[in-house]
């Protein structure tokens, strides 16, 4: 099946797409819409080598924003014609244990699933249908975050709680960012020159969201996001772990609800809630400020949950052949990778300062040659992930 794959991630309140052709290793076009919902929204779309085609305004819904990257293609090109279109879906439950051909049923289940990400699976949903009315005849696939995390042993993903929960409820820690970890875990392999089959590896994936995975053998064991997204490391405006009986006390001595509770540890906590801002470039601005202390506290709190979290899934594996980090501040994030990982070099994780400030946005090796675990900074590229799990499903993947 030879073509270029449309690969699209329908965000909350954004679509990220991308035209990848898998077999020549090209990519076409690629673009943006942000801030979908709002009153100034805005419409990027690469293609070729000269300037942008860029479009402003509101696009009150997603499905707005999808006419909008259709018109973009028809007016600067270059003709879609995807062999197939790869949706990247947030909450496969567990049902999808990997990709999965888009028909009615696939459907009906990502809205059953719906309750377990609801600012996602229903956005997802708009992309999918949009794209079938577009490219009718086009096989569809679905590529879920959450089935590269399905490899978890019971005693990962089982919660100590009621087993009516467990079991009528489905109450269980499932993980996201597994088309990341999927990616980058091969990478990492080819860039060591070894067989991923024989490696211990500890994946943070640290962006907007954030995330520690521990991958033995290729295989997720264990991860730090739960039945949500919201668990584990403080991410731009999520909390990641506080208390299970917070919302409770907030509800007797406050009056909020359940709901209310969790929207604001989602959407108003993380580096927002500590920093006043959940973009990690201007917390770090801020904290060299006189009036920085909000700033410095916030990078110490999410630093330290981090290194907390590589200590935990060190001694889980048992060892670790590398630490590697990828996504927004995993990536271009000096400072951070440093402040993460310092104080770990009785475990064998040590940063080379010069190689950690090199700077440049490629694959490589930010420890010293002679450490006992490389730490690896490695660029996600979940788009290129997508579409080589769409071409496997259809059976033409290399």
């Amino acid at each position: 099946m030879a073509g270029p794959i449309l690969v699209l991630n329908t965000g909350s309140s954004s679509i990220k797409y991308e035209l990848v052709d898998v077999g020549t290793r090209e990519r076409p076009a690629r673009g943006v819409v942000e801030r979908i919902g709002e009153e100034r929204g805005r419409l990027t779309h690469h293609s070729g080598d000269g300037p942008p085609y860029e479009r402003e305004g509101r696009f009150a819904t997603h499905a707005d924003g999808l006419a909008a990257v259709l018109e973009a293609f028809k007016e600067a090109g270059p003709e879609p014609s995807p062999v197939a279109v790869g949706h990247r879906v947030v909450h496969g439950g567990e049902r999808f244990t990997e990709a999965a051909l888009i028909d009615d049923g696939v459907i009906g289940a990502i809205e059953e699933l719906a309750p377990l990400a609801p600012l996602h699976n229903p956005v997802n949903l708009t992309g999918i249908r949009v794209a079938r009315a577009a490219f009718p005849g086009v096989p569809q696939v679905a590529v879920f975050d959450t089935a590269f995390q399905l490899t978890l042993p019971p005693e990962a993903y089982t919660y100590a709680v009621p087993l009516d929960w467990r079991e009528r409820l489905g109450v269980r820690r499932f993980g996201f960012h597994g088309t990341s970890c999927a990616y980058v875990s091969r990478r990492a392999a080819a860039l060591l020159g070894r067989d991923l089959a024989g490696l211990d590896l500890i994946v943070l994936h640290l962006g907007n969201g954030a995330s520690a995975t521990a991958i033995s053998g290729g295989r997720s064991v264990d991860t730090s996001m739960g039945l949500t997204p919201l668990e584990g490391l403080v991410m731009g405006t999520r909390s990641g772990d506080v208390d299970p009986a917070l919302a409770g006390y907030l509800a007797r001595v406050d009056g909020l609800d359940a709901q209310r509770v969790e929207d604001l540890l989602s959407r108003e906590g993380g580096l927002l809630a500590l920093a006043g801002t959940g973009d990690m470039r201007e917390v770090r601005a801020r904290a060299r400020s006189s009036d920085g202390a909000r700033a410095r506290l916030a990078l110490e709190v999410y630093t330290r949950r981090i290194r907390k979290y590589v200590g935990a899934y060190y001694a889980l594996l048992g060892r670790v052949d590398a630490i590697v980090l990828t996504g927004g501040v995993g990536e271009h994030d000096a400072a951070t990778r440093a402040a993460s990982l310092a104080g770990l070099e009785r475990l064998g994780i040590v940063v080379d300062p010069a190689l950690n400030e090199a700077g440049a946005a490629r694959e490589r090796t930010v420890s010293p040659p002679d450490a006992e675990v490389a730490v690896l900074v490695i660029p996600t590229d979940e788009e290129w992930e997508i579409a080589r799990q769409t071409l496997d499903l259809l059976g033409d993947a290399p």
